[in-house]
Protein backbone atom coordinates (compact mmCIF):
# COMPACT_ATOMS: atom_id res chain seq x y z
CA UNK A 1 0.00 0.00 0.00
CA UNK A 2 2.83 2.36 0.87
CA UNK A 3 4.52 1.58 -2.44
CA UNK A 4 1.31 2.34 -4.36
CA UNK A 5 0.88 5.64 -2.52
CA UNK A 6 4.44 6.59 -3.34
CA UNK A 7 3.85 5.84 -7.03
CA UNK A 8 0.65 7.92 -7.06
CA UNK A 9 2.27 10.91 -5.32
CA UNK A 10 5.23 10.78 -7.71
CA UNK A 11 2.91 10.54 -10.73
CA UNK A 12 0.81 13.53 -9.61
CA UNK A 13 3.89 15.64 -8.93
CA UNK A 14 5.37 14.60 -12.28
CA UNK A 15 2.20 15.51 -14.22
CA UNK A 16 1.94 18.91 -12.50
CA UNK A 17 5.55 19.75 -13.38
CA UNK A 18 5.06 18.60 -16.98
CA UNK A 19 1.84 20.60 -17.50
CA UNK A 20 3.35 23.69 -15.87
CA UNK A 21 6.40 23.52 -18.10
CA UNK A 22 4.44 22.79 -21.26
CA UNK A 23 1.77 25.43 -20.87
CA UNK A 24 3.80 28.06 -19.04
CA UNK A 25 5.08 29.45 -22.33
CA UNK A 26 8.06 29.12 -24.63
CA UNK A 27 10.72 29.71 -22.00
CA UNK A 28 9.26 27.33 -19.42
CA UNK A 29 8.97 24.71 -22.18
CA UNK A 30 12.65 25.07 -23.07
CA UNK A 31 13.67 25.01 -19.40
CA UNK A 32 11.57 21.88 -18.74
CA UNK A 33 12.94 19.87 -21.63
CA UNK A 34 16.49 21.08 -21.11
CA UNK A 35 16.18 19.64 -17.59
CA UNK A 36 14.64 16.39 -18.87
CA UNK A 37 17.31 16.05 -21.56
CA UNK A 38 20.06 16.64 -19.01
CA UNK A 39 18.65 14.10 -16.55
CA UNK A 40 18.22 11.47 -19.28
CA UNK A 41 21.79 12.05 -20.43
CA UNK A 42 23.14 11.85 -16.88
CA UNK A 43 21.41 8.52 -16.29
CA UNK A 44 22.46 7.14 -19.67
CA UNK A 45 26.09 8.05 -19.11
CA UNK A 46 25.90 6.62 -15.61
CA UNK A 47 24.80 3.32 -17.11
CA UNK A 48 27.32 3.15 -19.92
CA UNK A 49 30.31 4.48 -17.97
CA UNK A 50 29.45 2.76 -14.69
CA UNK A 51 32.30 0.25 -14.90
CA UNK A 52 34.80 3.11 -14.60
CA UNK A 53 35.07 4.45 -11.06
CA UNK A 54 36.16 7.67 -9.43
CA UNK A 55 36.62 11.29 -10.42
CA UNK A 56 37.51 10.48 -14.03
CA UNK A 57 34.12 8.88 -14.54
CA UNK A 58 32.34 12.01 -13.27
CA UNK A 59 34.40 14.21 -15.56
CA UNK A 60 33.39 12.06 -18.54
CA UNK A 61 29.75 12.31 -17.53
CA UNK A 62 29.99 16.11 -17.36
CA UNK A 63 31.61 16.25 -20.79
CA UNK A 64 28.93 13.95 -22.19
CA UNK A 65 26.19 15.99 -20.50
CA UNK A 66 27.38 19.23 -22.10
CA UNK A 67 27.82 17.62 -25.51
CA UNK A 68 24.39 15.99 -25.35
CA UNK A 69 22.63 19.18 -24.25
CA UNK A 70 24.20 21.31 -26.96
CA UNK A 71 21.85 20.39 -29.85
CA UNK A 72 18.72 21.12 -27.80
CA UNK A 73 20.10 24.34 -26.32
CA UNK A 74 21.36 25.73 -29.64
CA UNK A 75 18.19 24.93 -31.58
CA UNK A 76 16.06 26.32 -28.73
CA UNK A 77 18.04 29.58 -28.79
CA UNK A 78 17.54 29.73 -32.55
CA UNK A 79 13.80 29.10 -32.25
CA UNK A 80 13.53 31.72 -29.49
CA UNK A 81 15.40 34.13 -31.80
CA UNK A 82 18.28 34.61 -29.38
CA UNK A 83 20.41 33.35 -32.26
CA UNK A 84 19.03 35.23 -35.25
CA UNK A 85 20.40 33.61 -38.41
CA UNK A 86 21.30 30.13 -39.67
CA UNK A 87 24.88 31.32 -40.20
CA UNK A 88 25.20 32.37 -36.56
CA UNK A 89 23.71 29.03 -35.50
CA UNK A 90 26.29 27.13 -37.56
CA UNK A 91 29.12 29.23 -36.17
CA UNK A 92 28.05 28.62 -32.56
CA UNK A 93 27.64 24.89 -33.26
CA UNK A 94 31.11 24.61 -34.81
CA UNK A 95 32.82 26.71 -32.15
CA UNK A 96 31.22 24.92 -29.20
CA UNK A 97 30.56 21.31 -30.15
CA UNK A 98 33.68 20.19 -31.98
CA UNK A 99 36.31 21.75 -29.67
CA UNK A 100 34.62 20.08 -26.69
CA UNK A 101 34.39 16.79 -28.57
CA UNK A 102 38.10 16.81 -29.36
CA UNK A 103 38.91 17.81 -25.79
CA UNK A 104 37.37 14.49 -24.79
CA UNK A 105 40.03 12.77 -26.94
CA UNK A 106 42.73 14.77 -25.15
CA UNK A 107 41.22 13.91 -21.78
CA UNK A 108 41.35 10.19 -22.54
CA UNK A 109 45.10 10.48 -23.20
CA UNK A 110 45.62 11.13 -19.50
CA UNK A 111 43.13 8.70 -17.93
CA UNK A 112 44.97 5.43 -18.58
CA UNK A 113 41.62 3.89 -19.45
CA UNK A 114 41.65 0.42 -20.97
CA UNK A 115 38.91 1.46 -23.44
CA UNK A 116 39.37 5.16 -24.22
CA UNK A 117 37.58 5.04 -27.57
CA UNK A 118 34.67 3.14 -26.05
CA UNK A 119 34.30 6.02 -23.57
CA UNK A 120 34.32 8.57 -26.39
CA UNK A 121 31.83 6.45 -28.36
CA UNK A 122 29.40 6.46 -25.43
CA UNK A 123 29.66 10.25 -25.19
CA UNK A 124 28.74 10.52 -28.86
CA UNK A 125 26.00 7.91 -28.48
CA UNK A 126 24.44 10.10 -25.79
CA UNK A 127 24.27 12.95 -28.32
CA UNK A 128 22.68 10.76 -31.00
CA UNK A 129 20.36 8.70 -28.79
CA UNK A 130 19.13 11.46 -26.47
CA UNK A 131 20.43 14.93 -27.39
CA UNK A 132 19.39 15.09 -31.05
CA UNK A 133 15.89 13.57 -30.59
CA UNK A 134 15.05 16.12 -27.89
CA UNK A 135 16.44 18.87 -30.15
CA UNK A 136 13.95 17.71 -32.81
CA UNK A 137 11.18 18.44 -30.33
CA UNK A 138 11.79 22.14 -30.97
CA UNK A 139 10.71 21.66 -34.59
CA UNK A 140 7.43 20.22 -33.33
CA UNK A 141 6.80 22.87 -30.67
CA UNK A 142 7.89 25.96 -32.62
CA UNK A 143 6.30 26.48 -36.03
CA UNK A 144 6.94 30.03 -37.20
CA UNK A 145 5.26 32.35 -34.70
CA UNK A 146 3.19 29.50 -33.24
CA UNK A 147 3.99 27.63 -30.05
CA UNK A 148 2.32 24.23 -30.30
CA UNK A 149 2.26 22.99 -26.73
CA UNK A 150 -0.85 20.95 -27.52
CA UNK A 151 1.02 18.89 -30.14
CA UNK A 152 3.80 18.05 -27.69
CA UNK A 153 1.30 17.24 -24.94
CA UNK A 154 -0.69 15.09 -27.36
CA UNK A 155 2.40 13.06 -28.25
CA UNK A 156 3.27 12.62 -24.58
CA UNK A 157 -0.29 11.57 -23.79
CA UNK A 158 -0.30 9.04 -26.62
CA UNK A 159 3.06 7.67 -25.48
CA UNK A 160 1.98 7.24 -21.86
CA UNK A 161 -1.38 5.80 -22.90
CA UNK A 162 0.32 3.21 -25.08
CA UNK A 163 2.74 2.24 -22.32
CA UNK A 164 0.10 2.12 -19.56
CA UNK A 165 -2.47 0.20 -21.61
CA UNK A 166 0.13 -2.32 -22.78
CA UNK A 167 1.16 -2.92 -19.16
CA UNK A 168 -2.41 -3.26 -17.83
CA UNK A 169 -3.66 -5.50 -20.66
CA UNK A 170 -0.48 -7.58 -20.65
CA UNK A 171 -0.54 -8.11 -16.88
CA UNK A 172 -4.13 -9.37 -17.05
CA UNK A 173 -4.39 -11.46 -20.21
CA UNK A 174 -0.89 -11.49 -21.69
CA UNK A 175 0.38 -14.96 -22.53
CA UNK A 176 2.43 -14.69 -25.73
CA UNK A 177 5.92 -13.19 -25.20
CA UNK A 178 6.68 -10.29 -27.52
CA UNK A 179 10.47 -10.20 -27.24
CA UNK A 180 11.53 -12.64 -24.50
CA UNK A 181 15.26 -12.21 -25.06
CA UNK A 182 15.04 -8.49 -24.24
CA UNK A 183 11.89 -8.04 -22.14
CA UNK A 184 10.34 -11.32 -20.92
CA UNK A 185 7.27 -9.68 -19.38
CA UNK A 186 6.08 -7.87 -22.51
CA UNK A 187 3.42 -9.73 -24.49
CA UNK A 188 1.71 -9.49 -27.86
CA UNK A 189 -1.65 -9.18 -26.12
CA UNK A 190 -0.43 -6.23 -24.09
CA UNK A 191 1.09 -4.55 -27.13
CA UNK A 192 -2.12 -4.93 -29.13
CA UNK A 193 -4.09 -3.52 -26.21
CA UNK A 194 -1.73 -0.56 -26.16
CA UNK A 195 -2.23 0.01 -29.89
CA UNK A 196 -6.03 -0.01 -29.59
CA UNK A 197 -6.06 2.45 -26.68
CA UNK A 198 -3.51 4.70 -28.38
CA UNK A 199 -5.68 5.04 -31.49
CA UNK A 200 -8.74 5.66 -29.32
CA UNK A 201 -6.95 8.41 -27.38
CA UNK A 202 -5.71 9.92 -30.66
CA UNK A 203 -9.28 10.16 -31.93
CA UNK A 204 -10.40 11.84 -28.69
CA UNK A 205 -7.43 14.23 -28.78
CA UNK A 206 -8.33 15.28 -32.33
CA UNK A 207 -11.69 16.55 -31.09
CA UNK A 208 -10.01 19.09 -28.78
CA UNK A 209 -6.58 19.79 -30.28
CA UNK A 210 -7.30 21.22 -33.71
CA UNK A 211 -3.72 21.91 -34.81
CA UNK A 212 -3.93 18.64 -36.76
CA UNK A 213 -6.73 16.73 -38.41
CA UNK A 214 -8.15 13.47 -37.07
CA UNK A 215 -6.30 11.57 -39.79
CA UNK A 216 -3.01 13.20 -38.84
CA UNK A 217 -3.49 12.40 -35.15
CA UNK A 218 -4.20 8.78 -36.08
CA UNK A 219 -0.97 8.66 -38.10
CA UNK A 220 0.86 10.03 -35.06
CA UNK A 221 -0.81 7.32 -32.97
CA UNK A 222 0.61 4.72 -35.37
CA UNK A 223 4.08 6.27 -35.03
CA UNK A 224 3.77 6.18 -31.23
CA UNK A 225 2.53 2.59 -31.20
CA UNK A 226 5.35 1.33 -33.44
CA UNK A 227 8.36 3.42 -32.54
CA UNK A 228 7.46 4.21 -28.94
CA UNK A 229 7.19 0.51 -28.17
CA UNK A 230 10.47 -0.08 -30.01
CA UNK A 231 12.13 2.62 -27.93
CA UNK A 232 11.01 0.89 -24.76
CA UNK A 233 12.60 -2.35 -26.00
CA UNK A 234 15.81 -0.52 -26.94
CA UNK A 235 16.19 0.85 -23.42
CA UNK A 236 15.39 -2.60 -22.01
CA UNK A 237 18.21 -3.94 -24.20
CA UNK A 238 20.53 -1.29 -22.72
CA UNK A 239 19.55 -2.11 -19.13
CA UNK A 240 19.81 -5.85 -19.75
CA UNK A 241 23.30 -5.38 -21.20
CA UNK A 242 24.27 -3.57 -17.99
CA UNK A 243 22.33 -6.03 -15.76
CA UNK A 244 20.24 -3.38 -14.02
CA UNK A 245 16.48 -2.92 -13.47
CA UNK A 246 16.01 0.87 -13.68
CA UNK A 247 18.01 3.70 -15.24
CA UNK A 248 17.85 5.60 -11.94
CA UNK A 249 15.80 6.24 -8.81
CA UNK A 250 14.92 9.92 -9.13
CA UNK A 251 11.19 9.15 -9.47
CA UNK A 252 10.20 7.02 -6.45
CA UNK A 253 8.21 4.00 -7.52
CA UNK A 254 8.80 4.75 -11.21
CA UNK A 255 12.56 4.36 -11.67
CA UNK A 256 14.59 6.93 -13.54
CA UNK A 257 13.78 9.77 -15.90
CA UNK A 258 15.13 7.82 -18.88
CA UNK A 259 12.72 5.00 -17.99
CA UNK A 260 9.82 7.44 -18.36
CA UNK A 261 11.00 8.99 -21.62
CA UNK A 262 12.65 6.10 -23.47
CA UNK A 263 9.65 5.58 -25.78
CA UNK A 264 9.15 9.31 -26.33
CA UNK A 265 12.81 9.81 -27.26
CA UNK A 266 12.74 7.03 -29.83
CA UNK A 267 9.57 8.17 -31.60
CA UNK A 268 10.58 11.84 -31.85
CA UNK A 269 12.63 11.57 -35.08
CA UNK A 270 9.76 9.80 -36.83
CA UNK A 271 7.06 12.14 -35.50
CA UNK A 272 9.17 15.18 -36.40
CA UNK A 273 9.75 13.89 -39.93
CA UNK A 274 6.02 13.33 -40.42
CA UNK A 275 4.98 16.71 -39.02
CA UNK A 276 7.56 18.54 -41.14
CA UNK A 277 6.38 16.59 -44.19
CA UNK A 278 2.75 17.65 -43.76
CA UNK A 279 3.41 21.28 -42.93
Amino acid sequence: MKGLLRRVVTAVFFVVIMLGGLYGGRYSFVALFALITGLCLWEFLGLTLRRSQGQRDRVRRVIGLILGLMPFVLISLFKLEVIHSPEDFLIYALLLFFPLLFLSFIYELFTASEQPFANIAFLLLGVVYIGIPFAMLDFIAFRGDEFRANTVFGLLLLTWSNDTAAYLVGSRIGKTPLFPRISPKKTWEGSLGGVVITFLIAFLISQWFREHSTQQWLVLAGIVAIFGSTGDLVESMLKRSENIKDSGNLLPGHGGVLDRFDAFIFLLPFATAYLLLIK
